[in-house]
């Protein structure tokens, strides 16, 4: 059961099926432009989403707002040396303004940026840089325990080749999260931090999910077994140079993101750019009072009661999930659940989004809004004007929010998730109408059907594409 009792409450909306139809096409058929108004059950990102804990709320009220030096900012700092061991430590608002300052004053034009796998905003940082981010998962076939390391054969290859000059930095992602949420092990950290000492490669973790990380590793490696979390957790800290984290995951709070680093020097030029797009270094664009409320988050993260809740309801909500008939990869992780699109709808070619026609028709069924890891994600458009280059998987993410829903909050999500397995075949893909940069999957516009004649939703107008939709009400 829950390892904790709730304190609090707010009531959630129950749109009608003609009320999530209009909301849907009013948004463009992009989950992201429907307003929360319009949502029931929101999985859409374990990120900023979380419910803070009693002790959180209660260190808003000590937050110093001073604007320069604040006591917040000193405590913030004292926890966050003693998780990680790194001396130099800089808040920003949130992940990606801590990968966009940090890689922006590591990288330069043609560097390479090496990773298990590159988030969406990770890659876009590295690119604004100049620079080009190679993924470098490991291989494996089947479940495995360990589904995040990265390659290190691969890694080795690259490093003692033509290009091995070029690699400016290893990026470990802790968990993987574009690769179905899976944890990378401690060994695998090792063997990269050797290759990267050998020639000579800064390693960076982005550490956003570090404690959920550090418990599976306990869970999942027999060698590990019975440590604290927080002990493994300081150990894959301290085989890297430093790290950035969005601590809207597991700093259990709504907002802020930090850089940590061993390097004074480059954190002296991370902080001139701070200053520059954030605010003073003690405070990086937070309030005192976010900075109490991730110190104190950051300390709640490691506790293994909580983290063993987080694991096991995650994986009782993806073994649900498949006896619904949902192609579920396994072993699940600890922030979301994945589920494979295309080997649900084959019917639809990546190029017409089967993640996204999967996650519209969740929200559909049932105003469940869950996000699409596909190729709208990680595909890229033709620059020759064909069909979008397919990402490497199709997948949904069902990410879930700390200390948010219940077990009847997951069922309900069951239920309509089988309600949507059982019409899989009627399921239409879709096709991008307008899109822009390469974030474009949080602001397009799609549409279903093929181009020469879109398809109308059940009782609705097939949507015009030369009109952008209205806006969401």
């Amino acid at each position: 059961m829950e390892p904790f009792r709730i304190k609090a409450v707010e009531p959630i909306p129950f749109p009608s099926r003609a009320q999530r139809r209009r909301a849907l096409q009013d948004a463009g058929f992009n989950l992201f432009r429907v307003p929360a108004a319009a949502i029931t059950i929101d999985l859409l990102t374990d990120s900023g989403t979380s419910a803070m804990s009693a002790a959180q709320w209660a260190a808003l009220m000590v937050g110093d707002e001073s604007y320069a030096g604040a006591r917040s900012y000193q405590r913030f700092e004292q926890v966050v040396r003693e998780l990680t061991g790194y001396a130099e430590v800089i808040p920003v608002h949130q992940g990606r303004a801590a990968e966009r300052i940090l890689l922006g004053r590591l990288l330069r034009p043609g560097d390479l940026s090496v990773s298990n796998t590159h988030f969406d905003t990770t890659r876009a940082s590295v690119e604004a840089a100049g620079a080009r981010a190679v993924d470098l998962p490991a291989e494996a076939v089947g479940p495995v325990a360990f589904g995040g390391d990265l390659s290190v054969p691969a890694l080795r290859d690259l490093l003692t080749g033509p290009d091995g000059g070029s690699v400016r930095c290893v990026v470990v992602t802790v968990t993987n999260n574009a690769g179905g949420g899976q944890p990378v092990s401690l060994g695998n950290v090792v063997a990269v931090r050797e290759l990267c000492d050998r020639h000579g490669v800064t390693l960076l973790l982005d550490a956003s999910r570090f404690a959920e990380n550090a418990y599976l590793i306990t869970e999942r490696d027999p060698a590990q077994a019975g440590r604290p979390p927080r002990d493994v957790a300081r150990e894959v800290f301290a085989l890297a140079d430093g790290c950035w984290a969005s601590l809207k995951k597991d700093g259990i709070a709504n907002i802020g993101g930090l850089i940590a680093l061993r390097d004074a020097d480059l954190a002296r030029r991370c902080r001139d750019q701070l200053i520059a797009v954030e605010g003073f270094p003690t405070y990086g664009g937070l309030a005192g009072r976010d900075l109490e409320a991730l110190a104190q988050g950051l300390l709640e993260v490691t506790d293994p009661d909580y983290l063993r809740y987080r694991a096991q309801t995650t994986r009782w909500f993806g073994d649900r999930l498949a006896d619904a008939g949902l192609p579920v990869l396994q072993p699940t992780g600890c922030h979301a659940v994945y589920v494979d699109a295309a080997a649900l709808l084959p019917h639809v070619p990546p190029h017409r989004l089967p993640a996204t026609a999967l996650a519209n028709e969740l929200y559909l069924a049932g105003a469940v809004r869950v996000s699409e890891l596909g190729t709208l994600v990680f595909g890229r458009p033709d620059p020759d004007g064909g069909d979008d280059l397919p990402a490497p998987r199709e997948l949904v993410r069902f990410a879930l929010p700390r200390r948010v829903y219940t077990k009847s909050h997951l069922e309900y999500v069951v239920e309509t998730a089988a309600e949507v397995v059982a019409k899989a075949t009627e399921i239409p893909g879709y096709r991008v109408v307008e899109q822009t940069g390469p974030l474009r999957h949080f602001t397009a516009v799609l549409a279903p059907g093929e181009p020469g004649g879109p398809a109308a939703l059940p009782g609705r107008p097939a949507p015009d594409p030369t009109s952008p939709p209205r806006a969401p009400h």
